[in-house]
């Protein structure tokens, strides 16, 4: 082990600077070969501590847990881990081709499916040569992407277990939404075939109907704007479940010097869920939002409740949405459904909720023109943006050479 270590620190002082594409690549490949068998022998040391009882010296139960705590490995990790390490006995040729580097640890893991005892069990019924499927199914992980693997090992199992009964789909949905101090907020799922259907094909629509000129986002990016529009045009629709008597809404609680002032004020807002937002944000979600006036007394009682006000009267968004006909950032083509009604001068510094003074804007592009960016509406009608330094976004093709002239 300590030879082992010893070469990893050599490998981390070699400078990559000099190197070019063809001879990264070089470098690249066996290291992922190195990368397979270490992961091949973590996974065998997992599955002699499984046996022994190995955790049980650190006050744990499992190995799974172990290594979660331990390892910090996530949830989804360890259990990859512990399921290749139960693999190996079952699954020879895989647990050659693990060592020799050839198979990945999440190769590992999806074929260690074939090895849990359900399966296992199945196939002795059937007299299934486990050999035969354990070598198949080691070939296709040696030569093929991981996609490919999960696919290999999903048709055996449906053909092992062709006529038993159609599993409830609900049974293995998971979601799990972890909140970071700052607010942010990260998590994982796991869907059904047919859930995971359903919500591929409602971001997909949405990012394909909110793609403009210039998007520069990664499509991770873009699939998570879809995401949070998804939640936004349902909250608009109001057809959500009832929570206590209410509409499910995004509420900011915030103190009035800090919404009607000028400065930034991080962490001046907080929200429902407990989440700290900037009075720059909290003034950028009131754009189109309805406010409440509470009088707080000095216990933190309140003394007095006023009338929630609509900033955006209906009236003038239905207005707003006939002339604007969506948002008006240039290169932009989300529909009305998807904007806000963004106040050009904004309402804090005194502006007017009147249609002269608003604009259909997206939340991509609310955003972008509360940090920086301007929309402006010129008198034939058009809408012209401009960037922070002053120059503006322009569309369409661009002439870089000598004006075309007609020829006598």
């Amino acid at each position: 082990m300590d030879e082992l270590l010893a070469s990893l620190d050599a490998l981390a002082a070699e400078d990559l600077a000099p190197l070019f594409g063809p001879a990264l690549l070089e470098r690249l490949r066996p290291l992922l070969v190195a990368q397979n068998r270490i992961a091949a022998e973590v996974a065998r040391t997992v599955r002699e501590c499984e046996v022994s009882g190995a955790a049980e010296h650190d006050g744990l139960k499992t190995m799974g847990s172990w290594l979660r705590g331990h390892g910090h490995l996530s949830d989804a990790q360890a259990a990859r881990m512990v399921r290749a390490g139960r693999a190996l006995a079952h699954l020879p040729g895989m647990a050659q081709a693990f060592a020799a580097g050839a198979v990945t640890g999440e190769q590992a893991a999806v074929l260690g499916r074939v090895a849990e005892p359900a399966a296992l069990a199945l196939a002795a019924e059937q007299g299934v040569d486990l050999a035969a499927v354990d070598a198949v199914l080691t070939e296709v992980a040696s030569a093929r992407p991981h996609a490919d693997t999960a696919r290999a090992v999903r048709h055996y199992l449906d053909r092992l277990d062709a006529d038993g009964p159609e599993p409830d789909p609900t049974e293995g949905r998971r979601l799990a939404i972890t909140r970071h101090a700052d607010g942010s907020v990260t998590g994982r799922f796991d869907l059904d075939a047919v859930g995971g259907e359903r919500l591929q094909t409602a971001l997909e629509a949405v990012v394909q109907a909110g793609r403009c000129a210039g998007d520069e986002r990664s499509r991770s990016q873009q699939q998570a704007d879809a995401l949070v529009q998804l939640c936004d045009t349902a909250l608009a629709a109001g057809r959500l479940p009832v929570l206590r008597g209410h509409k499910p809404q995004v509420i900011v609680k915030i103190d009035a010097e800090d919404l009607f002032g000028p400065g930034t004020h991080p962490g001046a807002g907080e929200m429902g869920f407990g989440a700290a937002i900037s009075a720059a944000r909290a003034r950028w979600l009131a754009c189109d939002s309805q406010v409440t006036r509470i009088v707080m007394g000095p216990d933190g009682v309140p003394l007095d409740h006023g009338r929630s006000l609509r900033l955006v009267p209906p009236h003038l968004r239905r207005a707003a949405e006939v002339r604007d006909g969506g948002c008006v950032f240039s290169g932009c083509g989300a529909p009305t459904s998807w904007c806000d009604v963004h106040h050009l001068l904004e309402w804090v510094n005194g502006g007017p909720t009147s249609l002269a003074n608003s604009a259909l804007l997206c939340e991509r592009h609310h955003t972008k023109v509360h940090h920086g960016f301007r929309v402006e509406r010129q008198p034939d009608g058009r809408w012209r943006t401009w960037r922070p330094d002053g120059t503006e976004i322009l569309t369409g093709p661009r002439l870089t050479g000598p004006p075309l002239t007609a020829a006598a």
